[in-house]
């Protein structure tokens, strides 16, 4: 049996910026990262941004990682013992440890049908694929307005190719965005090329390879080459509840990023933490959200002790707009747009019961901390708001 200091489970961002962490207090322990996937730790975000604007290319997205950490990559973490600090691999393989860290990220929602003609788009094997699938294809479905389906959307009509959007809310981004907003990026989608079919849920995919027809409640027939759905993501709580562990949407920790076992730690996605800005508790599913957990986490495994007091911002790229934003963007939310340049620049910021619980920068650069400093604060008004950043 191999035993580590620091055994990390997922080997992504998170796992990333915790083996460096680890490094920042302890520059001798012994780190292991298991990861399913059978490649190194990279960055995200490019996968649905930098790598189709030709801003970046695949050798510019491998993440640094001290040069003594060991790999086991392709392999899975299946069997936790909490109480023998034992891991078990799909292979037999058992790893001992002092400190475990569960970056264990999440797994895409996936639909009853269609299986794998959809590219369920999170990782850098299906970048690949829907790469290889644009170099001799053109006409493409993509299922959800969301982060995914609108980076993605505007990513393969940057490439010149014939995205048919699809999605059951009434504008793109209609779950965050105020009404107008969606509805505006409707109109600048279409714009760019998009067909997109607000309103329309999918019924069914068809087909096979690249001869694919996806079937919408509402009766449309769209033949397609490649169908990639981004329709969002559950969290990896399965070895948390193996290990009997705290779970309730993610992973519970403790402001140390400590789970309800006191030798294992949780980051990234899967992790359900205390944000002391917002004073809640609450998953973020972002890279900025990645980066800083990660770190902190194998900080404190390490021996750090410290507490995790960050609130993570998230961004996104949509053609020729970007935005930044922090806290909770949900457009149930009572909104106050205040528009520099209506759709072009401005800041929105969500309300309930007059306190500032989120703020989106759009296309408004620079404004992050403050942005972050109006949060929770009291009551606000929207005439004191305008203006504000």
């Amino acid at each position: 049996m191999n035993h580590f200091n620091y055994l990390i489970v997922g080997g992504g961002m998170t796992a990333a910026a915790a083996a460096n962490g680890i490094r920042e207090v302890d520059g001798d322990g012994s780190i292991a990262i298991v990861s399913k996937e059978e490649r190194q730790p990279y960055d995200r975000p490019p996968l649905t941004k930098a790598l189709w604007t030709g801003k970046k290319t695949t050798d510019d997205i491998w993440r640094d990682v001290p040069s003594d950490v060991s790999f086991y990559e392709g392999v899975s973490i299946v069997a936790l013992d909490a109480e023998k600090r034992q891991a078990t691999t799909t292979n037999g393989e058992v790893f001992g440890y002092d400190k475990l860290l569960l970056a264990t990220g999440g797994k895409p929602r996936r639909l009853p049908f269609g299986g794998d003609n959809i590219i369920y788009y999170r990782t850098f094997p299906s970048y690949q694929r829907l790469r290889e699938l644009t170099e001799h294809h053109d006409r493409f479905a993509v299922i959800g307005g969301g982060f995914i389906g609108s980076e993605i959307a505007a990513a393969l009509a940057i490439n010149n190719k014939k995205v048919t959007m699809l999605f059951p809310e009434a504008g793109i981004g209609s779950l965050i965005f105020p009404a107008e907003l969606a509805e505006y990026l409707n109109s600048y989608y279409a714009e760019r090329g998009v067909e997109v079919l607000a309103g329309e849920s999918v019924t069914d995919v068809q087909g096979e390879g690249t001869d694919l027809t996806v079937v919408t409640k509402q009766g449309r027939r769209i033949e397609v080459n490649g169908v990639v759905a981004g329709i969002g993501i559950t969290p990896n709580v399965e070895l948390a509840e193996k290990a009997v562990l705290k779970v309730d949407d993610g992973i519970i920790v403790d402001p140390t990023l400590r789970t309800s076992d006191d030798h294992i730690y949780a980051a990234g996605d899967a992790a359900n933490f205390y944000d002391h800005v917002m004073g809640e508790h609450r998953r973020v599913e972002h890279e900025d959200a990645a980066n800083s957990m990660g770190k902190q986490a194998g900080r404190n495994m390490a021996g750090a002790g410290e507490s995790y007091e960050y609130s993570p911002m998230f961004y996104s790229d949509l053609f020729d707009h970007g935005y930044e934003a922090v806290g909770v963007l949900d457009s149930r939310l009572e909104t106050v747009v205040d528009w520099t340049e209506p759709y072009m620049k401005g800041v929105v910021y969500y309300r309930d019961h007059g306190v500032v619980r989120g703020v989106l920068l759009w296309n408004t650069w620079d404004k992050v901390e403050e942005a972050r400093q109006l949060l929770m604060t009291e009551r606000m008004q929207p005439e004191a708001l305008r203006g504000r950043l």
